[in-house]
């Protein structure tokens, strides 16, 4: 006969899962994403960025061509308040077709 337990609630238990990060919430957190270098790529990213973080701030991008213009680098700062968000973040740039690395 095999017993299982039952999975514990961090939160009844009492721990905090903000204490199990490395990232102190709500911070600034940069995000490297990488694609081909064409049209509608920053937009792209841009709008996944705006989706989970409401105050992302397209001005702050910044833009890195590879030395051949074939790729493109985007840097995105996002204002990180959960690991959930993070983790729903790269999810969503991960899954775009424009998208070929994030980092």
């Amino acid at each position: 006969m095999t017993t299982t337990t039952p999975p514990v609630d961090p939160v009844a238990s009492g721990a905090d899962p903000r204490k199990d990060s490395l990232i102190e919430y709500p911070s600034d957190f940069p995000i490297k994403v990488m694609g081909l270098n064409q049209d509608g790529f920053v937009h792209a990213v841009t709008a996944i960025a705006k989706e989970h973080d409401p105050f992302f701030d397209a001005s702050s991008v910044e833009l890195r061509p590879s030395s051949g213009d074939k790729y493109l680098g985007v840097t995105i700062t996002v204002t990180a308040t959960s690991r959930e968000q993070l983790d729903n973040l790269y999810r969503a740039l991960t899954s775009s077709p424009m998208v070929k690395v994030v980092l």
